[in-house]
């Protein structure tokens, strides 16, 4: 008798697990790195460590670039860096936990744009996902250990970022089979730093003390950033785009652990709304299959 329950988890899958575990790390990183660091240039001096790692690594394939790596590179990387720099710059005033499960909402997100710019309507349980995660960050932004009701400055730039983030993954949709991945993921990290250094002008902001803990967060999510985007061009090779949002899912939870561990509290409500942002993420990836008619 076959069980109806069948658990198989494949080495890329149980790779991209870990890889989502280390990501939710960094949320907790980053925050702390923010007391002494401003936003944009800390990120850029992050991905400027990532694509330096990765040009040691495979500087023999740059001799090979081409203008279509040129564009996609640069185009990913200007979202990573509106994505990035103005996620780090929310967590100068909300939790990494909550910055964690508002950036989550990117999942439900990404069929909205697809319907926009693809002309690509979401799916039935697209839609419940994106009600439910809207509800989540309701709950969330509202019940904050701030002063202030409803959304503010960090909550507002966050969801910012995640909107970038989005973007980000659609643009790697489009341009995956058409570009060599190694090449367009040390030029996608190099133009991240660059924007995030030019958005210094308009932000007013000026070179940061890089004290020795600013050093090593920045070297330290720099190898983090080219290990994760390694992996994730790795895994989804043989992983379906469904199976991986699935794993992904698992970030915020893992960036409220690592936040609850280092004294982080969020209130009931905050926590009921995260709940709901994940359950929106899991929900907008299911699809319902139709019985064939006998």
């Amino acid at each position: 008798m076959k069980s109806p329950v069948t658990l198989k988890i494949s080495r890329q899958e149980a790779t991209l697990i870990f890889i989502t575990m280390l990501w939710g790390a960094t949320f907790l990183i980053v925050h702390h790195a923010m007391q002494s660091a401003s936003p944009f240039f800390f990120v850029g001096i992050r991905f400027a460590v990532g694509a330096l790692i990765l040009s040691l690594v495979f500087w023999r394939s740059l001799s090979g670039m081409t203008s279509k790596d040129l564009l996609a590179g640069t185009c990913i990387g200007f979202c990573i860096a509106i994505g990035y720099s103005f996620q780090t710059w929310g967590m100068q005033t909300i939790s990494s936990s909550q910055s964690a499960f508002m950036t989550a909402m990117y999942v439900p997100l990404v069929p909205l744009l697809q319907w926009l710019f693809l002309k690509r309507p979401p799916r039935l349980m697209s839609w419940c996902g994106i009600i439910l995660a809207f509800i989540g960050l309701l709950l969330l932004s509202g019940n904050t250990q701030n002063t202030h009701q409803g959304l503010g400055i960090g909550e507002i730039v966050t969801l910012i970022s995640t909107l970038a983030i989005a973007g980000e993954i659609i643009l790697i949709s489009g341009f995956a089979e058409k570009v060599d991945i190694r090449r367009v993921t040390i030029i996608q990290l190099a133009a991240a730093s660059l924007f995030s250094f030019l958005f210094m002008v308009p932000a007013g902001e000026t070179v940061s003390y890089l004290s020795p803990m600013v050093i090593v967060s920045a070297a330290g999510l720099g190898l983090m950033s080219a290990m994760i985007q390694l992996t994730m061009n790795w895994a989804q090779q043989s992983v379906s785009p469904t199976r991986a949002t699935v794993i992904y899912a698992g970030e915020p939870v893992w960036a409220g652990i690592a936040g609850r561990l280092a004294g982080e509290i969020l209130p009931s409500l905050a926590l009921l709304g995260g709940a709901l942002i994940v359950a929106g993420v899991l929900v907008s990836e299911l699809k319902i299959k139709r019985r064939s008619r006998q």
